[in-house]
């Protein structure tokens, strides 16, 4: 195999291009230890080492570092690691790593997630910044059933009344300028139109 590219990301990190398709990032001292240069061969010996020990090891413990300071999702994590310049394979090998001592689990982020946004967010943006987040539909769904359940009417009826509040907005006396002003705000929060509604107490053709 050929390097045939070899560029510098930063002070410390470069870029190793093999064969015009696949890179990977090493620290400038490691290039030299292993006498990486451009249009040269890179020996199997040495392309196994990195591959199967340098590589691994320090996106395993870049994942760790990063689980530190906050929660991630698989997919944030993995967007992560792929800044980082790990090839896909190695990726791989640190979520999984992670995963299976139980430092990632996209089911606990979601619950996480609804529990402590479901009084002040919509159900439709909490959905939607989940999806974001890379969790899949079926995990948002289930999670937000077994913590919100059949009162995600009511929960979210009282989340527009508070924006209302908060607006010091009042129904009875808004015209209608003022009405759907306030609908389309509540709908960019993501409420449904049918909840906004019956909550304004607004007729079908405002929204």
């Amino acid at each position: 195999m050929t390097v045939t590219d070899i560029k510098q990301i930063d002070k410390s990190r470069l870029e190793i291009e093999i064969d015009d398709t696949f890179t990977f990032v090493l620290y400038k001292g490691e290039v030299r230890a292993y006498e990486i240069k451009q249009n040269q061969e890179l020996d199997e010996e040495s392309y196994q080492k990195i591959m199967k020990e340098v590589l691994p090891k320090r996106a395993k413990l870049r994942a760790m570092n990063l689980l530190k300071s906050r929660s991630y999702t698989a997919f944030q994590l993995e967007e992560k690691l792929k800044k980082g310049g790990y090839p896909d394979g190695i990726i791989k090998e640190a979520l999984d790593y992670v995963i299976s001592f139980g430092y990632i689990d996209d089911e606990r982020y979601a619950a996480d997630y609804i529990e402590y946004n479901k009084e002040i967010k919509s159900q439709n943006r909490i959905y939607m910044d989940l999806s974001v987040k890379g969790v899949s539909k079926e995990i948002i769904e289930r999670m937000w059933e077994g913590i919100v359940g059949e009162d995600k009417k009511e929960l979210e009826k009282k989340q527009i009344f508070q924006w209302m509040q908060k607006k010091h907005f009042a129904a009875q006396t808004a015209d209608f300028k003022e009405k759907q002003k306030m609908v389309a705000f509540l709908y960019r929060k993501g409420f449904a139109a049918e909840n906004i509604r019956n909550a304004l107490s607004l007729d079908i053709t405002i929204i």
